[in-house]
């Protein structure tokens, strides 16, 4: 261990500096977001003077490139920074390390204060929140957004809700749709602006959920709790997503993870009104339901009594879920998005971008258009992760249902045709509870943390076409990602050692000659 690891070893005074850093980067980023972030048409802040040459010029929009990039850096330089400062060897949980005791406290003022400068930021990474807001609108006009799109609504353009969603149905559950048509029946539709901080403000109740009950469930596995919260709740991917852009899978994670600790201190029925919420929030939720029901159950339950449980889970979630269509007038209809297969696809997903290769392949064999492949291979992608789940369901032991729910959730969303950054954090805080270790396990972590994150800064910029700069400002961005990446997770002497230990070109090299070694030796052994 190193001089610079004994003086940080155990203390969280000096973990103040990163978490100043993290702040400083999540207040540049919060205001290059008030240059490239989406914002309504109809929005007070398009005719603000102020902000114009800022939004309008090929200045003022490079500089907000730059900051956003930065900021996003400088909040992974922070966090792990945070991680690297406050670790110290394994006593008392398992792995490789643990945290202090009293670095929980200093982990949740690192994510209150980082989540702070975004609660008034522009809508970035996403504008999934302007797409509630004419999704609220379609509740409160009495249209039925599991049968429309958007596009029936008068001026639906005006709140700069993304065109895809011109035409398709909501893939959000019955109860989110409540929270949309509550939000915008307080502001009204001139106000969007509001609307966004208020979605923000319901996001935030998620968070707090995660951020209460995950460390709670960590422990009971045996894992370090701070630790836990470090990586779940700290990493840069989940506040960016969660607070500056108001995701509702907030509100789904918080209410499974919700669940699940109602089912592990034996409260049955209260899981199953938390998982309830859960799949009304989103829908994707419910494959974790029939998990709940195995806890239920207990241990060494018998196949008829798992079978019981099985049917009381689902029995009492059916009624919550009936009773809320029967109250919204939508009934049953949220099921139409479990059993869709979806339009849209994306280069992260292996049915995506194997789908549209093979689409390619197709056409350039002569074999016909290929426009039957992309929804053949999502349909095989879907009915896959419905076997595996079934198989998990059936197979395992009862210390093993967290893995298998894990595994389960995993295989919907990787055999999903499109996967988008934030879906990663569906997975974490029940990866987490399983235990991430200081090994691939958290180099993987921080890299899809990290790239996901650069990713959001150069792909989602909002740029006036007038000024012709999208694409010089998507490639000003990833070029300044690639340059901070570099420095970040290889040669900064705070940073680097979190992701890059024994992960050099030179140790690799090494260690593939002496394992070329070693196999030589056995061959001429066993040729003797």
């Amino acid at each position: 261990m190193t001089t610079l690891e004994h003086a940080r070893r155990g203390t969280t005074r000096h973990a103040w500096p990163a978490i100043v850093v993290g702040f400083l980067g999540s207040l540049i980023l919060s205001i290059g977001s008030w240059s490239v972030g989406w914002v309504a048409p109809n929005s007070d802040i398009n005719s603000t003077t102020w902000l114009a040459p800022f939004r309008t010029t090929e200045l003022g929009v490079t500089i907000g490139t730059i900051m956003l990039t930065i900021g996003a850096w400088g909040m992974i330089w922070g966090w792990l920074r945070l991680g690297r400062v406050l670790r110290r060897p394994a006593r008392t949980f398992k792995g490789k390390y643990e945290f202090p005791p009293e670095s929980m406290r200093t982990i949740n003022w690192a994510v209150g204060l980082w989540s702070l400068p975004q609660l008034f930021a522009l809508t970035i990474f996403s504008r999934d929140m302007l797409a509630y807001l004419n999704q609220g609108r379609q509740v409160l006009a009495g249209q039925n957004p599991y049968e429309l799109g958007i596009s029936n609504l008068p001026n639906w353009f005006q709140l700069g809700t993304d065109t895809m969603w011109a035409e398709d149905a909501t893939p959000y559950g019955p109860m989110f749709l409540w929270i949309e048509g509550a939000v915008v029946g307080i502001t009204g539709v001139g106000q969007p602006d509001i609307a966004i901080f208020m979605f923000r403000l319901v996001s935030l109740l998620g968070v707090a959920m995660i951020i209460y009950y995950v460390p709670k469930l960590a422990e009971m596995q045996g894992w370090d709790p701070a630790r836990a919260q470090w990586i779940s709740a700290a990493n840069p991917l989940f506040i960016i997503s969660f607070v500056a852009s108001g995701h509702n899978d907030s509100l789904m994670v918080g209410f499974m993870v919700a669940a699940i600790y109602a089912v592990w201190r034996g409260h049955g029925v209260l899981a199953v009104l938390m998982m309830s919420i859960s799949i009304g929030m989103k829908v994707i939720s419910i494959v974790l339901l029939p998990f709940i029901g195995l806890w239920w159950a207990g241990r060494n339950a018998s196949k008829i009594k798992i079978f019981w449980y099985w049917c009381i889970t689902l029995g009492l979630t059916a009624a919550i879920m009936l009773a809320v269509g029967w109250i919204n007038g939508y009934g049953l209809d949220w099921v139409k998005v479990i059993a869709g297969t979806g339009s849209i696809w994306s280069w992260w997903s292996p049915i995506g971008a194997g789908g549209e290769l093979l689409r390619v392949a197709v056409v350039e064999l002569g074999l016909g258009d290929g426009e039957w492949v992309m929804p053949a291979v999502r349909l095989a992608g879907r009915l896959l992760s419905v076997v595996i789940v079934l198989v998990l369901m059936f197979a395992g032991t009862y210390d093993q249902i967290l893995a298998r729910a894990t595994w389960s959730f995993a295989a919907i969303v990787v055999l999903s045709p499109v996967i988008h950054p934030w879906y990663l954090l569906w997975l974490l805080p029940l990866f987490v509870m399983l235990g991430i270790r200081s090994n691939w396990q958290l180099r993987w972590v921080i890299f899809t943390v990290a790239f996901f994150t650069a990713y959001g800064a150069g792909d989602q910029l909002y740029v006036w076409q007038f000024l012709e700069l999208g694409g010089w400002m998507q490639a000003l961005s990833w070029g300044l990602s690639v340059v901070l990446s570099i420095w970040v997770l290889y040669y900064d002497p705070w940073t680097s050692p979190m992701f890059k230990n024994q992960w050099h070109l030179r140790q690799s090299w090494r260690r593939m000659v002496l394992a070329y070694q070693r196999w030589k030796r056995s061959r001429t052994q066993a040729g003797r």
